[in-house]
């Protein structure tokens, strides 16, 4: 029972951990804010620069796929409590690096180093709550990951706000108006740079949680991975699990349980084996599913969306906060559901809810509704998302795969899911232009009926069960 654990210590664990996806979540927006400031600062907004605008926009991508590639080949390594560490260092490095850069190269390279951080923690944070947490509490725990996100998002939006409006200017005036602006000149820096507080706070307590205690033992430090799973259930629980651990790790992954055939670490390159591959290759499915269901559609709508609703300026960034409010209010709902509905439940409901809602806004554009109407779906669909596929995906992804293989399984899945979001990106403009509205939103919602039937047919329950009992059900 929850009542044996030692809540407080987990939560401050995890909590630490997840301000890996605080990062993440300001990292990813605080760019958006600062866009009209630094394009003029580096004259790259004119005519016939548009792929300068968008590698500065998108080259953060590049180092999130770098981050999760390079996490898959350290973290079962190193541990998980050390690639936290370099994610950030990671982040303060680039956070102070960007608000200082001249000139638009260090730029790019300020930002990679801002993604590689990026993808390092979207792999470890959740993974490292997952191995922490009991498993009657672990889907709650690991949304947190999600919640920080959401919280880093929205971090991002207000700062952005607050500097812009100290020193407030007509971002659709001249560049030369805008370059000798203060914000032209120092309001978009201090955007990146707000960064640098929690990163550094984020490097300063890392250091003081414990190692993952599933790691631990992979590597033979028995006694101290006792010491943290006693910390957390008392010391019957941390025997139970250490018999559990010890009891997967001393066995083939491709045959039945056997305590007379030791195992050894897998590289990345051992993953290929049958079984193996199954359990990767849904793993894989789920994360480009995260991306490809179309939220970010919707994301890349929002402004164009409000306009046609009728708002102005003003009220176009309110309802930004209106979109990160029900965002977060939604997670925190997932916060709640997750241990009680179970993990495929709140997949599968997320994945029909966004089909309907795609279903609907397809046909708003295609019989040219406009207002109110509008707004509502789209904020329908951000919380059919929130409460969903944003934090479910990450769930699954941190507790499905084999200890000694988790690091590197989950690298190759959060790869995939980077790429995907890249994919997504790049498409978006062409399928928009060939479909039209209309066409874009049905074809996502095409996309969630797929989906639908793969978590439908592949993906069973996870709920309440152990790291160990998970990779039994999966691996045998």
């Amino acid at each position: 029972m929850a009542s044996a654990y030692n809540l407080t210590f987990i939560g401050m664990i995890s909590l630490v951990a997840a301000m890996g996806g605080l990062l993440f979540g300001y990292d990813w927006v605080v760019i958006g804010g600062a866009k009209p400031f630094y394009e003029a600062y580096f004259n790259i907004g004119g005519e016939g620069q548009a792929w300068l605008a968008g590698w500065a926009m998108s080259s953060a991508l590049v180092g999130c796929l770098a981050g999760a590639l390079l996490s898959g080949l350290i973290t079962d390594k190193l541990g998980r409590k050390k690639v936290l560490i370099i994610a950030a260092a990671l982040f303060t490095i680039s956070a102070i690096w960007t608000a200082l850069t001249q000139g638009f190269n260090e730029f790019i390279l300020a930002r990679i180093v801002g993604g590689i951080a990026i993808g390092l923690a979207s792999n470890v944070s959740p993974m490292y709550i997952a191995e922490i947490a009991p498993a009657s509490l672990r889907g709650r725990f690991v949304s947190i990951n999600q919640l920080t996100i959401v919280l880093g998002v929205l971090a991002a939006q207000i700062v952005n706000w607050l500097i812009y409006s100290s020193n407030p200017i007509d971002t659709e005036g001249t560049t030369e108006l805008i370059i000798n602006s203060w914000n032209g000149q120092i309001g978009w820096r201090w955007m990146f740079a707000a960064e640098a507080v929690p990163a550094l706070l984020f490097l300063l307590l890392t250091l003081c949680i414990p190692e993952s205690p599933r790691w631990l033992i992979t590597k033979q430090q028995t006694d101290q991975a006792f010491n943290t799973l006693e910390k957390i259930g008392g010391h019957a629980y941390a025997n139970i699990e250490l018999n559990k651990i010890k009891q997967t790790l001393a066995q083939p992954l491709q045959t039945k349980p056997s305590p007379t055939k030791p195992c050894k670490t897998l590289a990345i390159s051992q993953l290929r084996s049958a079984k193996l591959a199954k359990i990767i290759g849904l793993g894989i499915f789920i994360a480009v599913f995260q991306q490809w269901c179309g939220i970010n559609v919707i994301f890349n709508y929002a402004q164009e969306i409000f306009v046609q609703a009728g708002y102005d300026v003003s009220g176009m960034m309110f309802n930004i906060v209106i979109t990160g409010a029900v965002n977060l209010l939604f997670t925190l709902a997932a916060m709640k559901t997750v241990d009680r509905w179970g993990r495929r439940p709140l997949m599968l409901f997320g994945s029909a809810s966004l089909m309907i809602t795609y279903a609907v806004l397809g046909a708003c554009y295609y019989f040219a509704l406009q207002g109110v109407v509008v707004l509502i779906v789209v904020l329908i669909a951000i919380a059919c998302y929130a409460m969903t596929l944003a934090p479910i995906t990450w769930v699954l992804l941190s507790e499905m795969f084999p200890n000694r293989i988790r690091g590197a399984a989950m690298s190759v899945c959060v790869s995939a899911l980077w790429i995907a979001s890249f994919g997504l990106t790049v498409t978006f403009k062409p399928i928009n232009a060939t479909l039209g509205a209309a066409g874009t939103f049905w074809l996502y919602g095409f996309i969630c009926l797929i989906g639908f039937f793969v978590i439908k047919t592949l993906v069973p329950e996870t709920k309440g069960k152990s790291l160990e009992d998970i990779e039994q059900q999966f691996v045998d």
